[in-house]
Parts: structure tokens; C-alpha cells; sequence
């Protein structure tokens, strides 16, 4: 490919597509020695998308140091287990599993709350395709309301586990340690934004749950799940004194709601 033949608008196109690095670098380099005024300001937009890609490079070497200190003291596979959707008045808690394994290089990853709902979506899809195993879990509303939010999401974290197709040596959680597991196991604090297979966790927990509260909503229209994903914002509060209480909801998150203590700030 030689630039100085290509029209600005192909020119574009291919630095669109472009997403290696070293592929951009020399793209960048290349355009370097066109003179048209166009091309030298295309030259910017590459250079930042080359210091982009740097940044999540460095970000995933950041965060793989858990996972390389295990792997350096004997452990083959480590999964990271997070969940999404303990805060929520309505539906269930979700948990993910995930081990990525020594090839995954899916650049981007974060804190699923730093990312937007687009970034989350097409993360998600990658890290099904290219990690080594991972595994959803839930707990129900009633089994949340039965043992408290906090045993219902150790339970998802379970279930998750045992969806996995291989068995962890060690496992990467955030904030949390599961009884009558016997797989070691480390907790770290935030650890969604500390290590890579707890954040790739909370992807698929929070895309997971994202999609099955987006379809309930269909069934319960006046309540605007799909805006809220069952958080108490003033909208659902609102939605619940009108019309009540669904299925979908945790009646142990709702008594102070329903006992009266809350409706002047809704009103």
C-alpha cells in the first residue's frame, strides 16, 4: 500500500481498520512523508489511536499481576469471579466465573462501571470467544429474600463455579471469600480494577444481567426496568408505590420503601 495513491476518504477507511499496533506505526510513519495538508492532520488521529492502544497495553499488564504471581508459584489456572446486581430492589444476583488462560489478549478491559453499556457489550462477546472457560451463576429474588444478599451472591458465585469446564487451582474474587470451597482463594479489595479475570468477570456478570433485566422488562412495561436494571432510582420508587411490588422484586429491600418511610421523596 502505498499512501500518496490513496483518495483521504480510503485513506481513512484504512486507518479505521487498521488495529494492530505495529500496523499503525508504520502507517503513521508512512504518512508521515505526504504533504497534503489533509493527510498531515490524519497523521494526529493515528498517533492518538497508537497512544491509545499503549495505554490499554499497559493497563492489561497492570492488572495481570495477580494472576502472574500465582502462575510464578504453581498455579495453571486462575479464575476471577465477580457479580453484578446486589444493590438492585429488583431481580436476581448474577455471578461470573472466568479463567482467561496464557494466550487471552483482549485489550480494554476495566472495571465493568468504568466502561459504557457499548464497550461492555462488545468486550463481552470477546472474552466468550477467547478465554478459556467461564461460567454464569444466579441467585433468585426468593433465595435473596430466603438468606440475605450477601449468602445469595456466594451462592451465584458457586453456581458459576460449577459451570466452569475446567477446575481453578486458585481463585481471584472481589471482596469476598466462599465458604466450603476448597480451591484456594484470594480476596482482594476492588479487585475489578485490579485484576484482569475479576474485571472480565464483572463484564459477563453485568452484560448478563443487563440482557435478562432488559427482557423482563417486556413483561412489566410501567416500571422502566430496561432504564434502571432494578436499581431504586426515583423513577422505579415511584413505579413501585403506583403500581406495587412485582415478582421480579426483593421484598426484604422494600420494607422500608413499603412501610411509608420513603414516599414523601417520591411523590
Amino acid at each position: 500500500m502505498v499512501v500518496k495513491d490513496l483518495k483521504i476518504s480510503e485513506l481513512k477507511k484504512v486507518i479505521h481498520e487498521t488495529k494492530a499496533l505495529d500496523h499503525l506505526v508504520k502507517l503513521s510513519l508512512a504518512m508521515e512523508f505526504d504533504q497534503r495538508v489533509s493527510v498531515q492532520k490524519l497523521v494526529e488521529s493515528v498517533d492518538r489511536k497508537i497512544g491509545k492502544i499503549n495505554n490499554f497495553r499497559w493497563k492489561f499488564c497492570e492488572m495481570q499481576a495477580y494472576e502472574k504471581k500465582l502462575k510464578i508459584n504453581g498455579c495453571h489456572v486462575v479464575a476471577g469471579l465477580d457479580e453484578a446486581g446486589r444493590g438492585p430492589l429488583a431481580g436476581p444476583v448474577v455471578a461470573a466465573a472466568v479463567v482467561l488462560g496464557d494466550t487471552f489478549d483482549v485489550l480494554g478491559i476495566d472495571d465493568s462501571k468504568k466502561l459504557s453499556a457499548t464497550q461492555r457489550e462488545n468486550l463481552y462477546e470477546q472474552i466468550v470467544k477467547r478465554s478459556e472457560s467461564y461460567g454464569i451463576g444466579m441467585a433468585s429474588v426468593e433465595e435473596i429474600d430466603e438468606i440475605n444478599i450477601l449468602n445469595a451472591t456466594k451462592l451465584a458465585m458457586k453456581r458459576a463455579l460449577e459451570n466452569l469446564n475446567v477446575h481453578p487451582d486458585h481463585l481471584l474474587i472481589d471482596a469476598l471469600l466462599l465458604e466450603e470451597v476448597p480451591t484456594e482463594q484470594t480476596a482482594i479489595i476492588k479487585g475489578d480494577q485490579k485484576s484482569l479475570s475479576i474485571a472480565a468477570a464483572s463484564i459477563l456478570a453485568k452484560v448478563t444481567r443487563d440482557r435478562l433485566v432488559d427482557e423482563l422488562a417486556k413483561t412489566y412495561p410501567d416500571y422502566g426496568f430496561q432504564n434502571h436494571k432494578g436499581y431504586g432510582t426515583k423513577e422505579h420508587c415511584k413505579a413501585i408505590l403506583e403500581f406495587g411490588p412485582t415478582t421480579l422484586h426483593r421484598k426484604t429491600f422494600l420494607r422500608n420503601l413499603m412501610a411509608g418511610e420513603r414516599n414523601e421523596n417520591y411523590k
